[in-house]
């Protein structure tokens, strides 16, 4: 009788139960790993935002410059460049830039920049969260 296992022996029972919560673990750290990446992209986009904004109040468009300026992705105004420059690791292709002034030709007048870009967060390929960050930089005119 001795190849006979009692049946409330509790040998094995470690390796079910981590296999039964090991897959919530994992998709948990992914989780973090998603959101981890997410808040990377809106601290770089604020940045970029933030550098571009100064850019444009020490500029000094001239009067004539367009009270709104929306950045195309091949535009070559010194503001959008700057934005691109600093938006490090994000596709530049994919940033969305727009600046607007009160006024350009006086001092103490107050310059907007928002930056967008998008994210996506997913999880073993569904798409839990999905929209635009944004980042909004106000500035007054040197």
């Amino acid at each position: 009788m001795r190849g006979r296992r009692n049946i409330r022996e509790e040998h094995g029972q470690t390796a079910v139960e981590f296999a039964l919560v090991s897959p919530i673990l994992v998709v948990l750290l992914l989780a973090i790993i998603q959101f981890g990446i997410t808040f990377n992209n809106y601290v770089t986009l604020t940045d970029a935002a933030r550098a571009g904004a100064r850019k444009a109040i020490v500029q000094r468009l001239t009067g004539d410059a367009p009270i709104n300026v929306t950045c195309s992705p091949t535009d070559t105004n010194t503001v959008c460049q700057t934005v691109r420059s600093s938006a490090g690791t994000l596709d530049a292709t994919k940033l969305g830039i727009s600046v607007s002034a009160t006024d350009w030709t006086t001092t103490g007048s107050d310059v907007t920049l928002t930056a967008t870009y998008p994210y996506s967060i997913s999880l073993l390929g569904y798409v839990v969260k999905s929209g635009n960050l944004t980042s909004t930089m106000k500035e007054r005119l040197e």
